[in-house]
């Protein structure tokens, strides 16, 4: 910036980084819970159009908790850099860890880079087959990438949520019912009021499904699963 308006790189940085933090603390949470068959998504959006979980690839899902605009432009890209390398490769080459990766770099040279950062936190989700384990990385503004394992938590009160699920889940892989009802009291544990069944996006990448993993629930599978 021209002088007299110096800022020291440090001060900058951390300028830019409680930008990101506050605007993807206003966003709505979004959990990723490992289960018996594959990985479950859960998120609180009240909104029935603007998904917060998607798919990108046969076995991969998104997630992007902050501000839509710009996750729904990481969505779109990782699409289009998931089907190039698919499709110059193979579908086999086109994967978790490297589609995370990707997206770490992006983040990070943007954070680093740009005046203004990106105001997001996402999620890449890969099931794993043939014995595999699940893949869940979260991304966080500036580029770091955490491999997470058994559940993970971006957007909204994160920490609080992370607490709650910390403290209850059981020590084997849960069902299906069980998962989603312990993502439901998660989200509700970071809300001041009882969540409507109406306003959850809930989503799973299901191993035993032939073909394409991923599998969006509508509201009344989820009342069912929950009743059991």
């Amino acid at each position: 910036m021209p002088l007299p308006y110096y800022v020291s790189p440090e001060q900058m940085m951390q300028d830019k980084a409680e930008y990101a933090k506050k605007g993807i603390a206003k966003g709505r949470s979004i959990v990723a819970m490992e289960y018996a068959d594959g990985v479950l998504l859960t998120a609180d959006n009240p909104s029935a159009s603007l998904h917060k979980i998607s798919e990108i690839y046969d076995t991969i899902a998104f997630s992007g908790a902050g501000k839509y605009s710009e996750f729904e432009n990481l969505r779109k890209a990782g699409i289009r850099h998931a089907d190039l390398k698919g499709f110059a490769y193979s579908r086999e080459d086109v994967t978790a860890r490297s589609l995370a990766n990707t997206y770490s770099q992006a983040l990070g040279t943007i954070f680093s880079q740009e005046l203004k950062p990106l105001e997001v936190e996402i999620l890449v989700v890969g099931v794993g087959s043939s014995g595999q384990p699940n893949e869940i990385y979260r991304i966080s503004f500036d580029g770091s990438i955490i491999d997470e394992r058994g559940f993970a938590v971006i957007g909204g009160r994160a920490e609080v949520l992370q607490g709650f699920l910390k403290d209850r889940l059981p020590g084997t892989l849960p069902s299906l019912s069980q998962a989603l009802s312990l993502s439901l009291a998660a989200l509700e544990s970071g809300s001041t009021q009882k969540l409507a069944l109406e306003s959850l996006e809930v989503a799973v990448l299901d191993r035993t499904r032939d073909g394409r993993k991923f599998r969006r629930i509508p509201v009344q599978d989820v009342k069912r699963l929950l009743a059991t």
